[in-house]
């Protein structure tokens, strides 16, 4: 691996918090110009969160849906050991970095994924993000993938919820939705890593959303991420997307609603994500707080 031509300020953010020992914590290249995939990746192993986003400007800000060329990005992703198409807690906690510089108001970051609008709004003393989801779709998942799933979870089929049947949901990102018949199924989360992984890579999986239903709007979840080298997820806002486009698919939620997802708490980095879902519209809006990370 190359060295790095220049050493690039990161920026050290939490999404889905406003408290810094809270949420998931992101890095953040505000500038990544004339940075190589192999220094980007180099970067975020480094760092070592879950996620960081390498940002570059783009001129055409007013034509893509900024309301000024200087509100357009183009963002890509990288966690530790991969490179990632859409990270909805990286884009969080980059929106708050840039509300804090930039003022609040309308942002457009084109991902791998696509085009992810992102608004930022001043609530109280606090900066919340929310994203724009790319169109969502779910899909069935083949016996044989939900056998191996459960396998190497070590969760039994008994341990799932009937009421919620196992997907795989896509808002930028591909997961599999799998959930739990208790809390304390969910509380309990000892996996074989590599098992899990190699599956993962099969199926083009970023995360599991593993998750229980607390009631009908409100929901608690953890997200092993073993492909991107992190044994889980604190806060994972691109599942929480997908989630939503789940929830709505299969009948589990009215068209137009707002859920709540509580993620980390298992971690010791509790955090909440909100997942709105309009009438006549595909896309999921998922929003949260952020806060910087003091060095």
């Amino acid at each position: 691996m190359s060295s790095l031509r220049v050493s690039p300020d990161v920026l050290r953010y939490t999404a889905f918090s406003d408290d810094p020992e809270g949420g998931n914590p992101a890095g953040i290249v505000l500038d990544a110009t004339g940075l190589s995939d192999e220094e980007m990746l180099a970067i975020a192993a480094e760092v070592g969160y879950s996620e960081s986003a390498f940002l570059t400007a783009r001129s055409e800000g007013a034509d893509s849906g900024a309301s000024d060329a200087g509100r357009a990005y183009s963002v890509r992703y990288f966690s530790p050991k991969m490179e990632v198409p859409f990270c909805g807690h990286a884009t969080v906690a980059t929106a708050v970095a840039l509300g804090e510089r930039i003022g609040p108001g309308d942002l457009v970051f084109t991902t791998r994924a696509g085009i992810v609008p992102v608004t930022v709004t001043r609530e109280g003393g606090a900066l919340r993000a929310t994203l724009t989801s790319v169109e969502p779709h779910i899909e069935e998942v083949a016996a044989d993938d939900l056998a191996e799933a459960l396998a190497a979870l070590d969760w039994t089929a008994g341990d799932l919820d009937p009421a919620l049947p196992p997907r795989i949901a896509f808002a930028g990102a591909r997961h599999l939705v799998l959930a739990a018949a208790s809390r304390e199924r969910l509380a309990h989360l000892a996996y074989d890593f590599a098992r899990l992984e190699a599956l993962m890579h099969r199926l083009d999986l970023v995360t599991l959303e593993l998750v229980w239903r607390a009631s009908p709007e409100v929901f608690h979840v953890r997200a092993p991420f073993p492909v991107g080298g992190v044994v889980e997820d604190p806060a994972t806002g691109a599942a929480a997307a997908a989630f939503g486009a789940y929830a709505r698919e299969l009948g589990l939620v009215p068209e137009a609603t707002v859920l709540t997802l509580h993620q980390g708490e298992d971690m010791g980095r509790p955090g909440v994500l909100t997942v709105e879902l309009r009438a006549g519209d595909r896309r999921i809006r998922v929003s949260g707080t952020g806060t910087r990370i003091p060095a």
